[in-house]
């Protein structure tokens, strides 16, 4: 693999048959962040807050769903986008013929949001899709005014082309709940930011404990393999309802639940943007997981 200095590094990990990503596709300017996490996780909804958290505070975002279901963004924009995909296809893939507002909208507080979208199912790679969308992002100039970016990425990273945000973000965020199976999946997604970080300039940011009351399995395990716990959000039926009002923490009624979890979101996004340390965790082996977690 070539790298962005023109030397040849190792592959991203044992049998890895990624490609380089092309220095005319580099986001620069802005803080990048991409979302992980277990499907079902709640990383959406963590994504969308926290854009709003990072709007709040005065920076211009731009939030990318990566999913083909392409629902990342209806709790900012109120309704289920196109995604580029779509959009590309009914070009038949000239990309100069689209225009900004066909496939990038506004959301809350001035959010701009864009749904990659993905493949037919069984077709296709994930990876072209964020690739495709961030080349259309950077022909129109779209990047250019943007603070902060968040990639909001599909369930569990089983190929390389889920993995492909990573080539851009410069910090990995984990969605993980206080259970054995978003813990696992958490895991392997350690494993994937290990490797993209051996030729790329992301870096592991920590876990962000969603949907839990408590965190103490977390945070045994995060310390056990070196990370941190960056947000604890519990599982509260507001942010449920947030959802089926397709809006965001910051827009539901006040509550005392609901304005300690904003203050969370507010934090985050502060804590992201004055920049956290890189950490180098090692994850485990699925055998010594399996052992680790779930006993008393």
């Amino acid at each position: 693999m070539t790298l962005l200095d023109g030397s040849v590094a190792p592959p991203d990990g044992e049998g890895s048959v990624q490609v380089a990503l092309d220095p005319a596709d580099e986001i620069k300017g802005a803080k990048v962040f991409a979302v992980y996490g277990k499907g079902g996780i709640g990383k959406s909804t963590t994504s969308s807050n926290l854009s709003a958290a990072f709007s709040k505070l005065g920076h211009r975002v731009l939030q990318i769903g990566c999913d083909p279901k392409h629902d990342s963004t209806f709790t900012l924009t109120k309704k289920m986008m196109p995604t580029v995909i779509d959009v590309l296809e009914e070009v038949d893939f000239h990309s100069e013929e689209l225009r900004v507002e066909d496939f990038m909208f506004e959301g809350y507080n001035g959010v701009m949001c864009v749904e990659a979208g993905g493949p037919p199912a069984g077709t296709g790679c994930g990876g072209y899709v964020v690739g495709q969308t961030v080349k259309l992002l950077k022909q129109h100039h779209l990047l250019e005014d943007t603070d902060v970016v968040i990639f909001d990425v599909l369930g569990d990273v089983v190929c390389g082309g889920f993995a492909a945000p990573l080539q851009h973000a410069d910090h990995a965020i984990v969605v993980a709940a206080n259970d054995f199976d978003s813990i696992f999946a958490m895991n392997r997604i350690v494993a994937a930011i290990n490797a993209k970080a051996k030729n790329y300039n992301v870096k592991l940011a920590g876990v962000v404990a969603n949907r839990s009351a408590a965190t103490d399995e977390i945070d045994r395990f995060a310390d056990a393999i070196g990370m941190r716990r960056l947000a604890h959000f519990a599982d509260l039926d507001a942010i449920r309802r947030s959802r089926l009002k397709k809006c965001t923490l910051f827009e539901m009624e006040d509550s005392p639940d609901v304005i300690k979890a904003r203050e969370e979101y507010m934090n985050l996004a502060r804590t992201l943007w004055n920049g956290v340390e890189p950490l180098t965790a090692s994850p485990m082996k699925d055998r010594d997981i399996f052992e680790f977690l779930g006993f008393e």
